[in-house]
């Protein structure tokens, strides 16, 4: 696939090269070893398209003034059927190239040519990589932060599928553990509530509404509560639809037997309802895992046990006081951490050193990313060393923590509410704002930086308003399109693309042809909000370029044919990377 800017790059690499050798041939610089220099992109394109430092590294070797280096390779360099037009020296000794009108072109044809494909390449040489993101506790409804890491962990996929690596999603489910044994005890809780006379009385009055006996059950405005919960319960309404859900079908079926009884039967079913739920809610999101990994598998497989008698056997663990203790210090960390505690009980980090055992050597992926919350800082480091301990390389480990978002509406921070269980869940913010805004959104940032969700900006209709501002983008040059062809204009074949040399054409074009290699910058620092932030300045080149050079109503026939084609180039790396991000491209706003 073509990446234009990469192979002008590596052009200019060989040109200088060149010119190094003939410059040495005739004796005008010394035979001596250059130290490496650099080729970049300058900021001000004034500077040129490239930029090299060749000189000015080189100085200290030949022995001579940068500027003087400079000079002789600008006169030595062949550019003759390259893609550099010119160059000149500048400052103390830079050397700056300018493409010709032909790299430009090109660029155009490249995008129309590749179409759909546009953007793909083959940087990842076809690694297996395991994005593991959300994972949200089984035990209630996704929160606002899952909202985030599943735009980031999801975007982040596709962003990794197009740099050419072979990328699957993963959920883990959190299946077993002390929020099951939490989780049950609620249910539990809530199912003996309703077996009360006073639940009775609660369930008669409001026998045609779930929803209605959740609330009086528990009143979340703290006014006339029906029941108390103990503080390390879970409070969610969702745990009393359960138990009311499943009173409606069984009655007293459960009042009788022992608590671990009736915990176990409330659990196996609800839990495969609340995972269902998950499901559905993270398809309403467009995202769709290839796997749903369970914590259980784990310990059905004995794999917890398994870590632990390895890390033993090879004196990274040891016992003391009946636990069995991590040698974290011989590791950098500041203390030894417990992995299987006095009364048998393992650690939550055990079935997560298992776990990235299984990916990382099991399953032999080339890589695991996890997308997690800010506050998984102190275990990731934790979670490395027992992976080295047990001989996996730890770096094969990259994880992404996410900082929580601020959200705002009317200018003041939405409040949410930890005792009564109400908050902004996924399915809530979906039903308030577009899918697109949401995922578009929240990949507007880095992962580990805090911003403000302005709910009220998301739906408005304006620039202000991002994704807005790029559908927009897309919509126009389809309405440019629509109305062309009403007049007898179609889209041409091709053109005389080297009349595009406007500033707005050629700054347009220079940002189309810099896709491929965004992609592959977004996909080495595992950073999706590279992609959102490319289609926010395409949007704005497109609109400067429509506004200050006319497509309809260009000076020639061919002029117009030319710009016609930059706009279908415009849409085609528009519409590429909105498919990648898996936003609505949508022809009339």
């Amino acid at each position: 696939m073509a990446d234009l800017i990469s192979s002008a790059s590596e052009q200019l690499r060989v040109l200088i090269n060149e010119a190094l050798g003939k410059l040495i041939s005739q004796n005008e610089l010394p035979a001596v070893p250059l130290p490496a220099y650099s080729i970049e992109i300058p900021a001000d394109k004034s500077h040129g398209d490239f930029a090299a430092n060749t000189a000015m590294v080189g100085a200290k070797a030949f022995r001579m003034p940068p500027r003087k280096i400079a000079e002789l390779i600008c006169g030595a360099v062949d550019l003759g059927d390259s893609a550099f037009d010119r160059c000149e020296t500048a400052g103390p000794g830079f050397i700056n190239f300018f493409l010709g009108k032909k790299w430009f072109a090109d660029a155009v044809s490249a995008v129309l040519d590749e179409k759909d494909s546009y953007g793909r390449s083959d940087y990842g040489a076809g690694r297996r990589v395991l994005v593991e993101f959300v994972s949200a506790n089984p035990t209630g409804p996704m929160h606002i932060g899952n909202a985030r890491g599943g735009a980031i962990g999801d975007c982040l996929a596709s962003v990794l599928d197009w740099a050419g690596f072979r990328a699957e999603r993963e959920f883990y489910v959190n299946d077993a553990g002390n929020q099951i044994e939490k989780f049950g005890r609620s249910l539990s809780l809530r199912y003996m509530q309703l077996c009360s006379d006073k639940g009775q009385q609660l369930i008669y009055e409001h026998q045609n509404s779930t929803e209605a006996l959740a609330a009086a059950v528990y009143d979340d405005t703290g006014e006339g509560r029906s029941f108390e919960m103990p503080e390390d319960s879970y409070l969610g309404a969702d745990i009393i639809a359960h138990a009311a859900e499943y009173y409606k079908k069984h009655i007293f079926e459960l009042r009788d037997v022992s608590e671990e009884e009736r915990r176990k039967a409330l659990v196996e079913y609800a839990l495969p309802l609340n995972i269902e739920g998950l499901e559905r809610d993270l398809k309403k999101y467009r995202i769709v895992y290839d796997n749903w990994f369970r914590e259980s598998t784990i310990h059905e497989r004995n794999e917890t046990k398994k870590v632990v008698d390895a890390l033993l056997e090879s004196g990274h663990a040891y016992e003391q006081d009946g636990a069995v203790w991590f040698r974290a210090t011989e590791y950098g960390l500041d203390k030894d951490f417990v992995l299987r505690r006095s009364n048998g009980l393992y650690t939550y980090i055990v079935p997560d050193i298992a776990y990235h055992y299984d990916k990382l050597v099991t399953r032999n992926f080339d890589k695991a990313i996890n997308v997690l919350g800010a506050d998984h800082h102190g275990y990731v480091p934790r979670l490395k060393a027992a992976l080295d301990a047990l001989g996996v390389d730890s770096s094969k480990l990259e994880v992404i923590l996410m900082q929580m978002v601020r959200l705002v509406r009317g200018g003041e921070t939405v409040k949410l509410s930890k005792r009564s269980g109400k908050a902004i869940t996924l399915v809530t913010l979906l039903d308030e704002i577009p899918i697109d805004a949401a995922r578009f959104y929240f990949n507007l940032r880095e992962a580990d930086s805090q911003f403000e969700f302005d709910l009220d900006l998301t739906v408005e209709k304006s620039s202000q308003n991002p994704v807005y501002y790029v559908q927009y983008a897309h919509a126009r040059i389809c309405s440019l399109f629509r109305n062309l062809e009403q007049e007898g204009v179609s889209v041409p074949d091709s053109a005389d693309l080297t009349l595009l040399t406007q500033p707005a054409e050629i700054e347009l074009i220079r940002h189309i042809a810099a896709l491929p290699g965004e992609i592959k910058l977004s996909a080495k620092a595992l950073d999706p909000s590279k992609m959102t932030r490319y289609a926010v300045g395409l949007a704005t080149l497109f609109h400067r370029f429509y506004d200050s050079c006319s497509v309809k109503n260009a000076e020639t026939e061919e002029l117009r044919n030319a710009r016609m084609l930059l706009s279908a180039a415009a849409l085609q790396a528009l519409r590429n990377v909105l498919t990648m991000l898996k936003i609505d491209q949508p022809e009339k706003m």
